[in-house]
C-alpha cells in the first residue's frame, strides 16, 4: 500500500515502538466521493413519512390532546398520542445503570416515556406522532392539533431545582433530588484534611453541550410481516446494544429486529441509545405494514438530541508541608435533565469517580455527586462521559494549589506521579491500573512543547501588548468496560479469496475498515485491500459491544485477533490434507482461491474474546495568546503526547486525537447550552450555538509513546476519547495561567472573548 500523505493540520514524530506501516483509511474514497450510506440515504417503496408533535412548553400539565382533526386530513395514515402506543405495551426509554446513596436508598429513577403522558417536562418533547404520504402532508396536518397545556413553574438549572420550595417537577421525587452518591472513603479523607500542612479549593463547571454530529438523527422502518421481523435503518454506535435496547422499550423480541447502520456521520455518545422516533417508527411500520421514515431537522435535533456534560465539580485537595498529596475530596452537582436517559446516571457517577485520582498517587480519595432534575432536554454520554471533566477537575486544582501554595507546577506533579515500578497501581477508591509511565510522557511533551522557552515568548508578547499563557494536563482516563458478555467476530473467504469479517460493530469515524483489516494483515500476511469487514447488516447474529468507551480496536480487534489465529492453525492442518508444504502460504489470497467451497468452508470462523476497561493517559500542553484589548484569544501551539498502548494506525490515531482536541476547544473557547427562565432554548440554532471553525486550531504535533497492555489480546488502550480529556486540563490551564499573570482569577469556560475582557477588567 502507498503511504497517505501527511494530514494539513497534525504533524506527528515518529515514535520508536510504532507500527512502521502506516495505511490510508479504505473508508475515504467511497466516503468524499458521495457513495457513503446514511440512515437518511435509504428508502423503501411505499414509504410514508413522520412528524413529531412537540411540547413548546417547558414544565405543563397536558390538559387535552385531541388528534381527530389531524386524522382527518389529506394523506394522513396514522396519528398516535401516549394512549395508543402504551395499550401496545410499549414502555419508557431504557436506562443503563441506576446507584443508591451511601444509606441504601435506591434512585429515584423517572425514565422518559416515548410520547409525554400527564405532563410535559421540557420544550421539544414529543407529545404525538402523525404518519402521512408525504412529508409535507404530515407536518400541515400536525397543525391541526387540539392540545391543551397548564403552564406550571420551571427549573433550568441544578441549583434551581434544589432551592427550598422549589416546584416539583415528579410527584415521586420530593426536592427533585434523584440521588446522593458517594465514592471513596470519607472518614480517610476528612482525616487527611485535618492532618495537612495546605489545602486548596477549586470549583470548575463543565457547561452543558449540544452535540452537533454532521449527520441529523434519522429512521427508517420498514416490517416484513411474513417473518414478523422489524428492519430500522439508524444511526447508532453498536447494533447489538441498540437491539437490547429496543426491546426493552417495546417488548418485542431480539428475533423481531434487524438493525442496519452502514455509515454514522458523527456520534460521540449521543447515537448509542433509541430516542422515541425508533419506537414509533416501528410501532407504526407494523401497524400499517408500510415502510415508515422520519427525517430529524437540525432544529429538532437541538430540541431532541441528548444534551451533554451539565457538570460541577468542587475539588479539594490536601497536601503536607513537601508538596505530596495526602488526599482528593470532590462535591459534584449532576444536571440530568428531565428525565434519567441512557447513561446520565452512569455519567454523574461511576464514570466521575473511577479515575478520580488521575495520573498520582493519593492515599485517600472521596467524591459524592447529587443528581438532579430539571425541565431541560435530558442529559447522557458525550465524548468521555464524565472522564474528561474529572481530569479536568483535577489538573486546575494541582496548578491552583501550586499558585497558591508556593510550588512549581512541574515538580509538584512529578513529585505525586505514580511511579513505573508501582503497576499494577491500586487507587484509593480502588480502580486497578496497568502499566503507565507518566514522567516519560510529561517529559517528552514538555519538550515538544519547548516549555523552558516560554518565558521569553510571554515577553515578546508583553512587548506588543498581548498576553501569553500555557497549560498542560497529565492526565488518565478508563476505558469502555462494555455490557456485552464478550465480542464477537465471523471470518469467511469469498471465492476471490476476500476474507470477509463480519462483525457487531460499526464505525462512526473511526475507520474501522482500515483497523481491523490492518490487524489482519499483521497476523495473516493477507493484504488489508483483500479484507472487507461488514457490520450489522450481515444475517448473522454476533454478540458484541459498541463504540462507546474507546474500546472497538482492542474490543472487536482482540476477536479479529483470536479468528486470525484460528485462520491461521486451519490453514495448516488444510495444507498438510493436500500435501502441501507445512507453512502459510505466500499469497493466502492466491492459495484461497484454488480451494474448492468445501475447503473454503472449513476457514470460516467464528471467534470472540472478553476484554475490559484499560486506562489510556497522556500529557497535552496548550499554549493560547489573549488580546487584552477585546478578550480575543488565539490557541498558537498545542501538543499531544500519549500513550493509547499498541498503535495499529498512527494516522488513525492522530485523527482521533484531533477531533478529539477540536471538541474540547469548542468546549473550551465557544459552545454553550442556555435556557431562559421559561426554559425556552436560546441557544437552539448555529446562529446561537457556536461551533469550532477551521482555523481556530493549529497545527498539532502529536506524539505516541505507547506501552502495550497486557489487558486485551491486541495491546491497545484506546483513543477515542484522548483528545478530549486531555484537551481540557490543558486549555483550561492555560487560560488561567494567562490571567494570572495579571492578578486576575480563574473563570468558567466558555472563554469567550466577552467572558475574558471582564476578568480582566474586573473594575469596569
Amino acid at each position: 500500500m502507498s503511504n497517505p500523505a501527511p494530514h494539513a493540520s497534525v504533524s506527528s514524530t515518529a515514535s520508536p515502538t510504532a507500527s512502521p506501516i502506516r495505511y490510508a483509511r479504505r473508508e475515504d474514497h467511497r466516503l468524499i466521493t458521495g457513495a457513503g450510506r446514511f440512515s437518511a440515504d435509504h428508502a423503501a417503496p411505499g414509504m410514508l413519512h413522520a412528524f413529531v408533535i412537540r411540547s413548546p412548553h417547558a414544565h405543563a400539565r397536558l390538559l387535552r390532546c385531541d388528534l381527530a382533526a389531524v386524522r382527518a386530513a389529506p394523506g394522513v395514515r396514522l396519528a398516535l398520542t401516549a394512549a395508543e402506543i402504551e395499550s401496545d405495551g410499549v414502555k419508557e426509554l431504557p436506562n443503563l445503570m441506576e446507584v443508591s446513596s451511601p444509606d441504601g436508598e435506591p434512585q429515584r429513577v423517572v425514565l422518559m416515556p416515548v410520547l409525554a403522558r400527564d405532563c410535559v417536562h421540557f420544550v421539544g418533547q414529543p407529545v404525538a406522532w402523525v404518519v402521512a404520504d408525504s412529508a409535507s402532508q404530515a407536518c400541515e396536518a400536525a397543525d391541526r392539533a387540539e392540545i391543551d397545556y397548564e403552564e406550571l413553574p420551571v427549573v433550568t438549572d441544578f441549583d434551581q431545582a434544589l432551592t427550598p420550595g422549589a416546584p416539583t417537577l415528579h410527584p415521586d421525587v420530593p426536592g427533585n433530588l434523584s440521588v446522593q452518591y458517594e465514592a471513596g472513603d470519607r472518614a480517610l479523607v476528612d482525616a487527611a484534611f485535618a492532618y495537612a500542612a495546605h489545602i486548596s479549593r477549586l470549583k470548575i463547571v463543565s457547561q452543558r453541550l449540544i452535540g452537533a454530529p454532521l449527520e441529523p438523527r434519522a429512521v427508517l422502518a420498514v416490517h416484513d410481516s411474513a417473518t414478523d421481523r422489524t428492519r430500522l435503518y439508524a444511526p447508532t454506535q453498536g447494533v447489538p446494544s441498540m437491539t437490547k435496547q429496543m426491546c426493552a422499550a417495546t417488548g418485542f423480541s431480539p428475533e423481531q429486529f434487524d438493525i442496519v447502520s452502514q455509515d454514522v456521520g458523527g456520534s460521540f455518545g449521543l447515537r448509542a441509545s433509541p430516542y422515541s422516533e425508533h419506537v414509533l417508527a416501528v410501532l407504526s411500520a407494523r401497524q400499517l405494514n408500510r415502510p415508515v421514515r422520519w427525517l430529524g431537522t437540525r432544529s429538532e435535533i437541538f430540541l431532541s438530541d441528548w444534551h451533554c456534560r451539565a457538570l460541577t465539580l468542587d475539588g479539594q485537595i490536601a497536601l503536607d508541608r513537601d508538596g505530596n498529596f495526602l488526599a482528593f475530596r470532590f462535591e459534584d452537582t449532576v444536571d440530568l435533565g428531565a428525565y434519567v436517559v441512557f447513561a446520565g446516571t452512569l455519567v454523574g457517577t461511576r464514570n466521575l469517580s473511577v479515575s478520580m485520582g488521575g495520573a498520582y498517587r493519593v492515599p485517600a480519595l472521596h467524591m459524592s455527586s447529587r443528581l438532579a432534575y430539571t425541565n431541560t432536554v435530558p442529559v447522557s454520554a458525550y465524548r468521555g462521559a464524565g472522564r474528561p471533566d474529572i481530569a479536568y477537575a483535577i489538573e486546575a486544582l494541582i496548578d491552583h494549589a501550586a499558585r497558591e501554595h508556593g510550588f512549581d507546577r512541574i515538580a509538584l506533579r512529578r513529585r505525586n506521579f505514580i511511579t513505573p515500578d508501582a503497576f499494577p497501581y491500586r487507587t484509593a477508591n480502588g480502580t486497578l491500573y496497568d502499566h503507565c509511565h507518566f514522567a516519560r510522557l510529561l517529559d517528552r511533551a514538555l519538550e515538544l512543547s519547548d516549555f523552558d522557552g516560554f518565558a521569553a515568548r510571554h515577553a515578546a508578547a508583553e512587548r506588543q501588548g498581548r498576553l501569553r499563557g500555557i497549560g498542560l494536563g497529565s492526565w488518565l482516563e478508563v476505558s469502555g468496560m462494555g455490557s456485552a458478555p464478550h465480542d464477537s467476530v465471523r471470518g469467511e473467504f469469498d471465492a476471490d479469496g476476500q476474507l470477509i469479517v463480519l462483525g457487531a460493530t460499526g464505525a462512526s469515524g473511526q475507520g474501522h475498515e482500515t483497523s481491523f483489516a490492518t490487524l489482519v494483515e499483521e497476523a495473516l500476511g493477507l493484504r488489508a485491500d483483500r479484507v472487507i469487514y461488514r457490520a450489522g447488516d450481515h444475517g448473522v447474529s454476533l454478540v458484541g459491544n459498541g463504540t462507546e468507551g474507546s474500546r472497538t480496536i482492542y474490543g472487536a480487534g482482540s476477536a479479529i485477533t483470536v479468528m486470525c489465529e484460528i485462520i491461521r492453525e486451519r490453514v495448516l492442518v488444510l495444507r498438510r490434507a493436500r500435501a502441501e508444504p507445512d507453512e502459510p502460504p505466500a499469497d493466502l489470497s492466491a492459495w484461497v482461491r484454488t480451494l474448492d467451497s468445501d475447503e473454503r468452508a472449513q476457514l470460516a470462523v467464528e471467534a470472540q474474546a472478553k476484554s475490559g476497561a484499560t486506562f489510556p493517559n497522556g500529557c497535552h500542553v496548550a499554549e493560547i495568546e489573549i488580546d487584552p484589548a477585546t478578550g480575543c484569544t488565539e490557541l498558537v501551539r498545542y501538543v499531544s503526547v500519549d500513550d493509547a498502548g499498541r498503535v495499529i494506525s498512527e494516522q488513525l490515531v492522530h485523527g482521533q486525537m484531533q477531533g478529539g482536541v477540536v471538541q474540547g476547544w469548542g468546549q473550551a473557547f465557544c459552545e454553550n447550552t442556555v435556557y431562559d427562565e421559561r426554559g425556552q432554548l436560546s441557544s437552539g440554532s448555529f446562529m446561537d450555538y457556536a461551533m469550532p471553525r477551521a482555523g481556530n486550531v493549529p497545527a498539532l504535533v502529536s506524539d505516541n509513546l505507547p506501552l502495550p497492555t497486557t489487558l486485551n489480546r491486541t495491546g491497545a488502550k484506546g483513543v477515542g476519547e484522548s483528545g478530549c480529556t486531555g484537551s481540557l486540563p490543558a486549555l483550561a490551564n492555560a487560560m488561567s495561567d494567562a490571567l494570572a499573570a495579571r492578578g486576575a482569577s480563574a473563570i468558567d469556560m466558555p472563554f469567550t472573548a466577552a467572558r475574558v475582557w471582564a476578568a480582566l477588567h474586573p473594575e469596569t
